[in-house]
C-alpha cells in the first residue's frame, strides 16, 4: 500500500517541482547573483534553471513568477529643497538645490532621478551688504568718433556746459573677443575690426554716458585690480564682444584712435 502511495504521489511531486519558482523558494535579490536561482519554467518557456534576480529581466532567465513574486518598486524621491545662495559674493558663481531618496528602486524598477541640480547665478551684495554689481556690467563701448557728435547734440540737461569737458579715460588690455568683431564690414561698425586680442586699448568717461550721481560710467571696472577679467560688449554688434583687464585709469586717454573707444 506504501509502495503503491509513493507511486501516485510521484508524478504530483515532479509537477509542483516543475512548477517552482521565486515565490516557492520565497528569493528576490537584486543586482546580480547566480545563487538566487530556482528550477521551472522560465519566462521564455524553457525548463530548467530560472532565476529571482534584478538582472534577469535583462538576460531574460527569470523564473515564470518572478514578476508577481518580485515585483518592480520604483525610486521615489521627496521635494526639491530651496536653492542655496551662491557659492561667492560678487563673482559668477553656482547655486545648488537636492532631494533625497525616499525608497530605493528594487526589482527593475524605475531609477533614481537626478538628486542635485546646479544653476549659474550672481549675488550683487557682499555678506556686508555693500553693493558689488557695477563690477559685473559688461562695458557697452563704441568708437571714439561718436563723441564729436555727443557732445553737439548732449542729450542729458543735468550735465552744465561747465561739465561737458568732465570725464576720465580707462585703459584695458584685451583678454579675448569673438570672431564677429573682425569679420564686420559694415560702414558704421568697421571700427570693431580693430579690436585685437593684447591690445591696450583706451575708453574715454564722458557726459551723458556718466552717471550724474557717481560720475562713473557703467563697466569701468570700478575697485578691479589687473587681475580681475571684465566684460566689454560694442554697440552696433551685440555678438562683438569679450573680456579685458583694467591697466589703469587716466585724467585724458592716449591711445592711437583706432584703439580708442567711448563707453555709452
Amino acid at each position: 500500500m506504501l509502495v503503491l502511495w509513493m507511486v501516485l504521489l510521484a508524478p504530483w511531486r515532479l509537477w509542483h517541482r516543475a512548477e517552482a519558482g521565486c515565490s516557492e523558494e520565497r528569493r528576490c535579490c537584486p543586482g546580480r547573483d547566480p545563487s538566487c536561482a530556482s528550477t521551472g519554467w522560465r519566462m521564455d518557456r524553457v525548463y530548467g534553471t530560472c532565476f529571482c534576480d534584478e538582472a534577469c529581466k535583462l538576460t531574460g532567465d527569470c523564473c515564470y513568477d518572478f514578476s508577481q513574486a518580485c515585483p518592480a518598486l520604483p525610486c521615489i524621491v521627496g521635494e526639491w529643497s530651496h536653492w542655496s545662495g551662491c557659492a561667492e559674493q560678487c563673482k559668477p558663481n553656482l547655486r545648488m538645490r537636492r532631494r533625497y531618496v525616499k525608497q530605493e528602486p528594487k526589482n527593475g524598477g524605475e531609477p533614481c532621478p537626478l538628486l542635485e541640480e546646479k544653476s549659474g547665478c550672481l549675488e550683487y551684495l557682499t555678506y556686508q551688504g555693500q553693493d558689488c554689481g557695477h563690477e559685473h556690467v559688461p562695458a557697452f563701448i563704441t568708437t571714439s568718433e561718436y563723441s564729436k557728435e555727443r557732445k553737439r547734440r548732449a542729450v542729458s540737461p543735468l550735465w552744465s556746459s561747465d561739465t561737458e569737458e568732465a570725464g576720465y579715460c580707462v585703459e584695458f588690455k584685451t583678454e579675448s573677443l569673438s570672431h564677429h568683431c573682425t569679420v564686420e564690414n559694415r560702414p558704421y561698425a568697421r571700427w570693431m575690426q580693430y579690436l585685437r586680442e593684447g591690445y591696450t586699448v583706451c575708453v574715454a568717461c564722458q557726459p551723458p554716458a556718466m552717471n550724474t550721481g557717481n560720475r562713473r560710467c557703467s563697466g569701468d571696472g570700478l575697485g578691479a585690480d589687473g587681475n580681475k577679467v571684465l566684460r566689454w560688449q560694442a554697440v552696433g554688434n551685440p555678438q562683438c564682444q569679450g573680456t579685458w583687464k583694467k591697466v589703469r585709469q587716466l585724467e585724458q586717454c592716449s591711445c592711437p584712435v583706432v584703439h580708442s573707444f567711448i563707453f555709452t
